[in-house]
């Protein structure tokens, strides 16, 4: 039988209450959750072994929605290439660490990862939810939005070091074990330098927010650049292959 707990998360914006009903062998979590677009969905997580793909959607979007409760009120770390934080920050800055060598991208692992660590070559698989530094923290893609035919979400597939996808990711992944958890802030040099790099948002809607946000002259002269251009992306590395 499920035990109810109700959790209530407060933001300056809006009360949402997360219901979870806990059992001994599985979690249900009913929303409706902060920062998403989804109806109030279940998601069902047993401790099954077989059942990784199940828990993967679980453990990255409940982490992700529910500590964007207490960050999506504040803006990157400040720095020569990001913008100060919002005073109305509920999470601490200092947990985040800055990567080493990688330009400034500013990293905090929501989940340890237990498996191996990709190489330049390697084909990774990640999950991720990509959200902007301006305009409160808009979520402009999500893996989870990008669905096969059996309506489960695709994961974003590229080769390390290739040059495909923006750096600060290929900075953020080249770090992580299978199976972790990572939020990353990363500056507009390491971010998006023009609209083909990936990843890019399906929807021709979200592409257009994006980019015209991301590469809005106006407001790249008058010195914001750093403010559009700073992107926020959860990911989890799903898995590596050795090309």
């Amino acid at each position: 039988m499920f035990k109810n707990l109700f959790f209530v998360l407060t933001t300056k914006k809006m009360k949402t209450i997360i219901q979870c009903c806990v059992s001994a062998s599985a979690t249900r979590v009913c929303g409706p959750l902060p920062f998403t677009n989804y109806p109030c969905n279940t998601i069902l997580a047993t401790s099954s072994p077989s059942s990784s793909t199940t828990r993967r959607p679980f453990s990255l979007s409940l982490i992700s929605t529910t500590f964007s409760a207490f960050i999506f009120s504040l803006s990157p770390p400040s720095s020569s290439s990001s913008p100060t934080p919002s005073s109305s920050s509920k999470f601490p800055l200092s947990k985040f660490f800055e990567i080493p060598d990688s330009g400034g991208v500013k990293a905090l692992d929501l989940l340890d990862g237990s498996g191996e660590v990709p190489s330049d070559g390697d084909q990774v698989a990640i999950h991720y939810y990509g959200r902007l530094g301006a305009k409160q923290g808009w979520r402009f893609d999500s893996t989870y939005d990008h669905k096969d035919d059996n309506g489960d979400p695709n994961p974003f597939v590229f080769v390390l070091g290739s040059g495909k996808v923006i750096a600060g990711i290929d900075v953020a992944v080249r770090s992580m074990k299978v199976g972790g958890i990572r939020r990353v802030i990363i500056p507009p040099s390491l971010g998006y330098q023009n609209t083909s790099q990936e990843p890019i948002p399906p929807n021709f809607f979200d592409r257009q927010r994006l980019f015209t946000t991301i590469f809005n002259p106006t407001r790249r002269a008058n010195g914001e650049g750093s403010t559009l251009g700073t992107v926020i992306f959860d990911i989890e590395l799903v898995s590596v292959r050795h090309q």
